[in-house]
């Protein structure tokens, strides 16, 4: 009797064909943290041919839709802090407040690097982001323009700087933002109504590390689809020879990758990775908080070229099927196959784990890779929480 006819005799048709489909799954999620993520940690700016000879000067515009003062005292002089540019910040203002509206203005007083302008509040006739975006992009002086939010701060004074020295090499410069650590902030900066519970912060955290290594890493690749708001370089050349500015204008949401998605090529794409190149942006609630923004920002999917969400769809369904197939070969098969099952699985989240950990350490996210098991499991649960709620169409979206 040969190998192969013992092999079907103990196993049969049935056994064999589940051992391959796990063997399928793990492979391909090898092929994903391997070649597809892991080229972030070793990824070279310098690989792109030169544009420019150096670092041009910025304008980073903001959109800000409220009174908001925490973001004047607190994260704004951030901002302002940046060094070894040259740069405005742009805040277009979008309210009624004048005695607000003078408070900003009175900015420029001490730091002539700020440009404010306003947009006046009519319940009629409501602004969207990219209105005011809009606007902001008029009023840069400078060529090269960096979109970003009220409720980020940047990690170092170096962030501008090596954003703006990816347009040397980019017309279109994309940035990485995690998540803030409201375990440690203060009670007045992170209200206990608010606060998240510590699973909460680390999954919240690790969501917005993992979907960003996704479009990240398909811009290394040359496939580019996407940034993220807070953090998304452009030139004004680029933005109004591509139909005037934004597209999909009855919506809200779209600026960072339906727009993007019509100017970005293989070439003029550049990516910015280094730990002190990195927002933060502010938690501003628990995981119901964090699925309904998931939502929210996630109605531009449907317009995504079809590609997307294969690359991005393959990853999660092999880990899925991966994982059952692992807990069905657990509980039904042979004791040897439950063994090589067991393997698989603790290869699988050896070579995760060597992967996220030097990823997080390329985006500032050195620790949360030791919380990467938790969001692991957690994750298809989540993807699919959200894709029921994207089944139902969301008002705030729409103008």
């Amino acid at each position: 009797m040969t190998f192969f006819e013992h092999i079907m005799q103990h196993y049969g048709w049935e056994g064999i064909a589940f051992c391959g489909v796990l063997l399928l799954m793990f492979l391909v999620q090898l092929y994903y943290y391997i070649f597809v993520y892991g080229v972030l940690p070793g990824y070279k700016a310098t690989r792109k041919q030169a544009r420019l000879e150096k670092e041009p000067p910025i304008s980073v515009v903001i959109a800000m839709f409220a009174e908001d003062y925490d973001f004047v005292e607190r994260r704004l002089p951030l901002f302002l802090a940046q060094e070894q540019v040259v740069f405005e910040v742009v805040i277009v203002y979008v309210g009624s407040d004048g005695d607000f509206f003078e408070d900003l203005q009175r900015i420029r007083q001490s730091f002539p690097q700020v440009v404010v302008t306003k947009i006046e509040l009519n319940p009629r006739f409501p602004i969207s982001p990219k209105m005011a975006l809009n606007v902001g992009i008029k009023s840069a002086h400078y060529e090269h323009v960096i979109f970003s939010t009220t409720d980020v701060v940047p990690t170092s004074d170096r962030w501008l700087a090596l954003m703006a020295k990816g347009f040397t090499r980019g017309e279109v410069v994309i940035g990485y933002c995690g998540m803030e650590d409201p375990l440690k902030q203060s009670s007045e900066e992170m209200p206990a109504a608010i606060r998240p519970s510590k699973i909460a912060s680390y999954l919240i955290r690790t969501s917005r590390m993992f979907s960003s290594v996704a479009w990240l890493s398909a811009a290394v690749k040359g496939h580019p689809y996407r940034g993220i708001r807070h953090a998304v370089g452009i030139t004004k050349k680029g933005y109004f020879a591509t139909s005037n500015g934004f597209g999909f204008l009855n919506m809200n949401i779209g600026e960072d990758d339906l727009f993007l998605q019509k100017i970005m090529t293989r070439e003029n794409v550049a990516v910015v990775l280094s730990p002190r190149a990195t927002l933060r942006e502010k938690m501003w609630g628990g995981m119901s908080w964090w699925v309904d923004q998931q939502r929210y920002y996630g109605a531009t999917r449907r317009h995504y070229p079809l590609w997307v969400g294969s690359f991005v769809g393959r990853e999660l369904g092999s880990r899925v099927l991966f994982f059952t197939a692992v807990i069905i070969a657990l509980a039904l098969l042979p004791l040897e196959l439950k063994l090589a099952a067991l393997l698989l699985l603790i290869i699988r989240y050896t070579v995760v784990a060597l992967e996220m950990r030097r990823i997080g350490q390329r985006l500032g996210e050195k620790y949360l890779w030791r919380h990467y098991l938790l969001y692991d499991l957690w994750s298809p649960i989540e993807a699919l929480w959200v894709k029921l709620l994207l089944q139902r169409k969301d008002p705030r979206v729409w103008r």
